[in-house]
């Protein structure tokens, strides 16, 4: 018995180096997730009582044309994001991973594609504010400089400040950023796979894209789910790059405000300030972003 009693109260000590943690975890992210639940059915504004509204929030976001408006920018900035990113980093990653055409300095070349990932968002925004100003942007310079060596004439392009070409921009700069992320993950998935099978088939005469379509990509699907849905959850919360990049003032923030941006406007700008109303943007937001990662997880999962 008493050699019991000890490994209990040893076995308590436990609960003590545990409970710092789950406390801060309980008091930074448990308890705001509920607390901006309830105040999503609430019609608080800014401070003040709180009174329940029930549903009304949640009717007057899906009733909402500037929202959808927003969550439809959001979809296609990360829509054009998306494909230039994960494709580019699909390509680096065939060309890394081909065992006819070995490519030496992995580790060099994961360094430098990851390297834009570190960069504060600030920074980047700062960087190609600055870079694609339409007047004294070293983008439109070089271009124009270009076109004078053809005999042509350029007009410099307003890449932020155009409706048709602001969200594009953007949505290039986040590739960009991101590409050596998911290069990373995917080489990761690639070098868990064994070599027997890539080896089997180079004897047998396979060509590299039937080993990357019949053995890399079916092999790969777990971290191109993890990928899929990261990218997605992710994208559907972009905020740092088109606010740090856009003007209220410019005809093309309409194009790029995105669905955070849109909640921010209404959580935590003077004067338009609605904090029930941003709760519940919230959770919409959330909403959509489970069902269409439920939407990828069965579409992932689904029997061959």
């Amino acid at each position: 018995m008493k050699k019991g009693k000890k490994l209990t109260a040893y076995n308590n000590w436990g609960y003590v180096f545990a409970a710092p943690f789950v406390i801060v975890f309980l008091i930074f992210s448990v308890y705001p997730v509920l607390r901006t639940l309830y105040l999503s059915f609430t019609d608080l504004k800014v401070m003040g009582d709180a009174h329940l509204v029930g549903f009304a929030n949640y009717q007057r976001v899906f009733t909402d044309k500037f929202f959808w408006k927003a969550l439809g920018n959001t979809v296609r900035i990360w829509g054009v994001n998306i494909v230039l990113q994960l494709g580019l980093a699909f390509l680096l990653m065939v060309v890394f991973s081909d065992i006819k055409y070995k490519m030496a300095g992995l580790p060099v070349f994961r360094v430098l594609y990851y390297l834009p990932n570190l960069i504060a968002a600030t920074s980047v925004a700062f960087l190609f504010s600055t870079l694609l100003d339409w007047r004294y942007g070293t983008f439109n310079i070089m271009i124009s400089q270009i076109y004078k060596l053809f005999g042509a004439r350029y007009n410099p392009v307003d890449w932020l400040g155009s409706v048709s070409t602001a969200g594009n921009t953007i949505a290039v700069i986040q590739s960009w950023m991101w590409f050596g992320n998911s290069f990373i993950m995917l080489m990761a998935g690639v070098q868990g796979i064994s070599r027997d099978y890539f080896e089997a088939a180079a004897i047998d005469g396979a060509g590299r894209w039937t080993i990357f379509g019949r053995i890399t990509l079916p092999l790969l699907r777990p971290i191109m789910l993890y990928v899929a849905i990261t990218s997605l959850i992710g994208g559907l919360q972009m905020f740092d790059l088109p606010y740090l990049m856009s003007n209220p003032a410019s005809a093309s923030y309409g194009s790029i405000q995105t669905v955070m941006m849109y909640l921010y406007k209404f959580g935590f700008t003077a004067g338009t300030i609605q904090t029930g109303y941003a709760s519940a943007i919230a959770y919409a937001l959330f909403l959509i972003i489970l069902s269409a990662s439920l939407i990828q997880l069965k579409i992932f999962n689904r029997k061959e």
